[in-house]
């Protein structure tokens, strides 16, 4: 779930393109559905985002040919059928026939392959590169038949097609805007896109040529970046907005007793870990990482930085990802922290630095509990919550792990692809080291590499699941992470609004969505 920021003067070009003046709008239009999220969007092309909220608001007007739906299962969406070849490496896919988008180019084959052709140029230098490098080739065989050609099998090939950031964009817009495309998304969504003041808010209309016949069934909706915290949760008592994602914690008390408003709590799979970089001491002695989980109270860190709304990690991949190995949480017990320290050669403890990815409320407060936590058994941290400009600097765009400044690093992360492949790859093979993908750990293993690598080669469910528990049980072992917890989803609408939810992986879907 990394994110990046774009320079403010690009950002605010955003603002200026435009389908229609949003002042000469009412603020509630007819059906006009308002939704407070926590952050700017980074940017409207998901092929260009790592972030989740910029990728889930942009399903609003795109769609990729597959999906998940609000229990977190495989659909198809605009596709309507698949083969692979028996080695693997071809998949001919059968799309779905009707299709307009929103400037009136039809979707077909065509569309698919330019999309594709795009995202698999290394000369475009899209953020989502590595996630669909695999693809060789993407052949037109007739106006609704494309074929995608592997460079080597991938089994978990056809989640990654349903990846938020997995859309198919107007071929007629991709040549039209080039480069531009971020700030005229044309898609084949239930909505299309209106306006976008990057610093207030994005907007979008209803799509009266959506495929689904009788949806959407609100008019528009009006995305408001909310960054404080108290103040999204003060725009849902106030009747400001409709929705908001996601909630202060220590909010909701006072929220649930709204008698307009319906306050969701629910599982999520978003990891919260604390990566370790492996290559420099102390961090290289897997007794002083064993050590910092040992030391670390995770029961209190969900009450204090979550108010209770969160789970305690039990593995490398959370629940409710496929293949997920659970081991239960790590215990707490910091007599057996001082043990392993004083074993590893540091029995007064040492001094290091700890890094967030965000500097959220709530991020400051865990690393802030982190701190005294780990002061107790003799390491002294400073910490620094980073915002997201600081975050893409100093962490995710360095070249190489001789000029890595990050010792600890607090973050999160969902696999979208709801595969393990997704919430381990990224994240712990060699071949992700920043700054290729996000493994800030630069952990190297190469008996989970390989593991990792075999798994996608087989599509036999028994031999996955063998190699990834294999992969799992080598990463706990090793902990290059401490493992903290998972989040519990924790969102507010009005009870005039239905049909919208918060995924697993703090996506959206609202194809439904309604508003008495």
């Amino acid at each position: 779930m990394s994110k990046l920021t774009l320079p403010r003067k690009t950002l605010l070009a955003a603002g200026i393109v435009t389908l229609a003046s949003f002042s000469a709008m009412p603020a509630f239009a007819d059906k006009d559905v308002v939704i407070a999220v926590s952050s700017n969007f980074t940017t409207l092309d998901p092929y260009d985002a790592n972030d989740t909220l910029s990728q889930a608001v942009s399903k609003s007007f795109y769609q990729g040919m597959f999906g998940f739906n609000k229990d977190a299962k495989l659909v198809n969406v605009l596709a309507e059928s698949y083969d692979v070849s028996p080695d693997g490496l071809e998949y001919t896919f059968k799309l779905r026939q009707g299709v307009k988008f929103h400037d009136g180019t039809d979707f077909n084959a065509d569309a698919v392959k330019a999309s594709f052709d795009r995202v698999t140029n290394p000369e475009n230098h899209l953020k989502r590169f590595n996630m669909f490098n695999r693809i060789a080739k993407t052949e037109v065989i007739d106006p609704y038949t494309v074929k995608m050609t592997l460079r080597a099998p991938y089994s978990a090939f056809i989640n990654s097609l349903a990846h938020p950031a997995a859309v198919i964009m107007s071929p007629t817009a991709l040549q039209k805007y080039g480069k531009d495309i971020a700030f005229h998304p044309v898609g084949t969504g239930p909505f299309q896109f209106a306006e976008w003041n990057a610093t207030d808010y994005m907007k979008v209309k209803k799509f009266d040529n959506y495929w689904k016949k009788d949806l959407p069934k609100v008019d528009s909706i009006t995305w408001r970046p909310v960054v404080e915290n108290n103040t999204r949760a003060a725009m849902m008592q106030t009747g400001e907005a409709h929705f908001a994602y996601p909630i202060p914690y220590e909010q909701a008390k006072l929220l649930e007793k709204n008698p307009k408003l319906e306050m969701v709590s629910a599982p999520s799979i978003i990891q919260r870990y604390i990566s370790f970089n492996v290559t420099q001491k102390p961090f290289d002695d897997v007794r002083v990482r064993q050590a910092i989980n040992y030391a670390i109270n995770k029961e209190a860190l969900a009450k204090v930085a979550f108010a209770g709304y969160a789970n305690l990690a039990e593995g490398v991949v959370p629940k409710g990802v496929d293949f997920a190995t659970s081991y239960g949480p790590w215990p707490y017990d910091p007599a057996k922290a001082k043990a392993l320290l004083k074993e590893a050669g540091y029995p007064d403890g040492f001094s290091t630095v700890l890094w967030a990815n965000g500097n959220s409320t709530t991020a400051q407060k865990v690393i802030q509990f982190v701190q005294q936590q780990l002061s107790q058994v003799g390491i002294k941290v400073q910490i620094e919550a980073m915002e997201a400009g600081q975050r893409v600097a100093k962490v995710e765009s360095i070249q190489s792990p001789d000029k890595a400044g990050v010792r600890m690093y607090y973050a999160g992360w969902s696999s979208s692809t709801m595969e393990s492949d997704f919430a381990l790859t990224p994240l712990l093979a060699t071949a992700s080291w920043p700054p290729k993908m996000f493994n800030t750990a630069y952990y190297s293993n190469p008996a989970v590499d390989k593991n990792l690598e075999d798994a996608l080669k087989t599509t036999d469910r028994e031999a996955k699941a063998k190699l990834y528990k294999e992969a799992q049980d080598q990463i706990w072992a090793d902990a290059p992470w401490a493992f903290l917890l998972t989040d519990q989803l924790l969102y507010v609408h009005s009870k005039d609004l239905s049909g919208m939810y918060v995924m697993l992986d703090g996506s959206f879907n609202y194809e439904d969505i309604q508003l008495k």
